[in-house]
């Protein structure tokens, strides 16, 4: 009898809480998303065709930035520089522009009230290399220029992986292709296609405007934007908002399947990263009389637990609020999982867990990337090489890091190098006007866009901003699905016309209505 009545009472107590789990879902507040009647933009965003020749002949400039950077061949940055000046008359008549260390450009247009806290616009006009790419036997001969979303058979005269050469700024299919157009031509063009538009009409900004775009942001940014971000540091200058790449908008179910609605990701910070060089000691010799363990087999287990040991899952503020946004959208048991974190959070963790891409959200990642031990079949090595990388999640620090790998690796002869390394950003706020108009924007040109927080994984060149600004947003508004994505640092790379014509009008009002 005594057994009945504490399972009665254990009963009770589990329907009380399946009771309080389900009111507390049902009052949740989740973000609303306002929909258009029709989900069309509300502006018309269509590029002109000048705009795109523009673009394209910046495009066809091979701007390839180098890992070393005194051996990058500078030729085509000086044809850049002066590309863009023969384009853009009438922005460098109006604007003062000046250059950083010789290649870093830096726009200063003059507001009407000296009052008011500037504004900073970022960009980059350096590529990353295409494998194979040649510059001396490249040619744009096989250029297309077709104004329409007519498709025409590809062009392969350069690999069977790109459809028109990579330096062909060809344009075909409601297209414009080449290394660049998505990372980051696209925002550089977009401002100065904005600026003149908008000085064409007559207009005169509030407050200044200043646009930053750096050589070098591919490989590190040290010689570009650190030395922008040191220019207005000794200028006294601080910024009421700085914009740069880092967040895109994911097309319906490309990065949440159950989220039918496109989805705006407005990076409020990025993760800081930390490359080790593990050196591991062991016994060397002929590989006929091998030790019970060789330096390499050390170099397995750490490796081993490495991998074992991740960083435990968390819900840094951004990504709570990134719930919130987004759970209107999901299903019943995702918004229960949210509106009740107090008890339910693990398994929302292990939901973000499943797919490399949200768990990176949610946690410092690891990552072994290569791995050294012999150079010889038949010989042992005595040291055998790890390099892992790191990407931080912000409110972690590369301290914390490195005393985690120490600690994985006692017991063992180890020498710990550090290649590379990158604090997390600072995380940058929700309620202020620099994060405000962009869903009043956004709303113009994508009604059914849900815009929310976001934290960048890779890094980005506003991270050396934030010595000038406390509010930075990483975010291009181009809507791209899976496959599009991929392309960014990757073969085929291209730019649809409607997304450039919508990335032009976003910048320019953005400039205009801040």
């Amino acid at each position: 009898m005594k057994m009945k009545k504490i399972l009665a009472v254990l009963l009770i107590l589990l329907l009380i809480l399946i009771l309080v789990l389900v009111v507390r879902t049902v009052t949740y507040k989740f973000g609303k998303v306002p929909k258009n009647a029709d989900d069309k933009e509300l502006v018309n965003t269509a590029p002109s065709e000048q705009s795109v020749h523009r673009f394209v002949g910046g495009i066809r400039i091979p701007t390839i930035s180098n890992e070393v950077y005194e051996e990058t061949d500078f030729k085509p940055f000086d044809e850049f520089m002066k590309y863009l000046a023969d384009s853009y008359p009438e922005v460098y008549r109006v604007m003062d522009v000046d250059t950083i260390n010789t290649y870093g450009l830096v726009f200063h247009w003059k507001g009407k009230n000296s009052d008011l806290k500037p504004i900073l616009f970022l960009s980059h006009y350096d590529v990353v290399s295409v494998v194979g790419y040649d510059p001396s036997t490249a040619t744009v001969a096989d250029t297309v220029f077709r104004f329409d979303d007519k498709p025409l058979p590809p062009i392969r005269t350069y690999s069977e992986k790109w459809d028109y050469p990579p330096f062909s700024g060809a344009v075909a299919g409601g297209r414009i292709y080449g290394r660049g157009t998505l990372d980051m031509k696209c925002m550089l063009f977009s401002l100065m296609e904005g600026a003149d538009n908008l000085i064409a009409e007559g207009f005169q900004p509030e407050r200044d405007i200043w646009f930053a775009f750096g050589q070098d942001e591919e490989v590190s940014g040290r010689q570009g934007a650190f030395k922008i971000a040191d220019y207005f540091k000794q200028k006294g200058l601080r910024f009421s908002a700085v914009y740069d790449e880092g967040g895109i908008i994911a097309a319906p179910g490309s990065a949440i399947e159950s989220i039918q609605e496109p989805l705006a990701l407005v990076g409020v910070g990025e993760k800081g990263f930390l490359t080790l060089r593990l050196t591991i000691k062991g016994m060397g010799g002929h590989s006929s009389m091998p030790p019970s363990k060789s330096s390499l087999v050390y170099a397995a287990e750490i490796i081993e637990k490495l991998n074992d040991n991740q960083f435990p899952a968390e819900i840094i503020s951004p990504i709570a609020a990134f719930f919130d946004n987004v759970g209107e959208e999901m299903g019943f048991f995702s918004q229960m999982a949210i509106a009740n974190q107090w008890l339910l959070e693990p398994l929302l963790l292990k939901t973000m867990e499943k797919s490399p891409a949200s768990n990176a959200l949610v946690r410092t990642t690891t990552a072994i990337t290569m791995a050294k031990g012999s150079d010889a079949a038949n010989v042992l090595a005595s040291e055998a090489e790890v390099t892992v990388n790191f990407r931080i999640l912000p409110g972690e620090s590369v301290a914390g890091v490195i005393e985690h790998v120490k600690k994985l690796c006692e017991g063992y002869d180890v020498a710990i190098h550090v290649v590379s390394e990158r604090e997390p950003s600072s995380i940058s706020p929700e309620n202020v006007r620099g994060f405000e108009i962009i869903k009043e924007e956004m709303a113009k040109i994508y009604p059914a866009a849900i815009v929310t927080s976001y934290i960048t994984i890779g890094g980005t060149d506003s991270y050396k901003y934030q010595t000038v600004s406390d509010d930075i947003y990483r975010f291009l508004p181009i809507c791209l699905n899976q496959y599009e994505q991929r392309t960014i640092h990757n073969e085929n790379e291209y730019i649809s016309l409607e997304n450039f014509g919508k990335m032009q009008w976003y910048f320019k009002e953005l400039m205009k209505n801040y």
